[in-house]
């Protein structure tokens, strides 16, 4: 009999995809979570194939700025990965992230798992049940549809660019709170 190295059936990788505003900060926060296995920024659940930066900032394809989180769900579960998500960005804006304007910066949570579209509502069910946001909650809880990765120059951006003005600006922020706020999931 062949010995499990996976206890439990658990899948070694699961990927969840997420939408909080400009992928450069979204991405920034991701990158320093232990058990965040890989982090890429692109495009979903729009009607464009294969949307350029350029296209999706015309609002015309429907795509969101998103980052594609791969993560080991024997480190972080998946309501980690979105307690994180509702701490770094803002729930309650619809179609908008602080300067950010338009509906590629939309909150939304895009599911691969059945077990993911649950954690995910029964977590905005908990929060507006114990009033967390002074207004409701407007993230998207969808499938995950028509991803298509961002262009090479967005691919770790933060990292690539810190004293970048938006960076520090927007970014910076976020990833410090992230530090603060969830010391305990933060990458040695």
């Amino acid at each position: 009999m062949e010995k499990s190295s996976n206890p439990g059936n658990h899948p070694a990788v699961e990927t969840i995809v997420l939408g909080g505003g400009c992928f450069w900060c979204t991405e920034a926060v991701y990158k320093e979570v232990r058990g965040i296995t890989d982090v890429e920024s692109g495009y979903s659940n729009g009607q464009a194939e294969r949307p350029s930066y350029e296209q999706v900032c015309t609002g015309r394809t429907g795509s969101v700025e998103v980052v594609k989180l791969e993560y080991d769900p024997a480190v972080i579960s998946t309501r980690q990965v979105l307690e994180i998500f509702f701490v770094v960005h803002d729930p309650t804006q619809l179609n908008r992230q602080g300067n950010d304007i338009g509906t590629q910066y939309r909150s939304g949570i895009y599911f691969t798992t059945p077990e993911q579209q649950q954690v995910a509502q029964k977590l905005v069910e908990e929060a507006a049940r114990e009033g967390l946001f002074d207004e409701p909650i407007v993230t998207e809880i969808k499938p995950l549809a028509d991803y298509w990765p961002a262009e090479d120059y967005h691919q770790d951006f933060f990292e690539r660019n810190p004293t970048q003005g938006y960076c520090m600006a927007v970014a910076a922020p976020k990833v410090t709170k992230f530090r603060k706020t969830f010391r305990d999931l933060a990458k040695a």
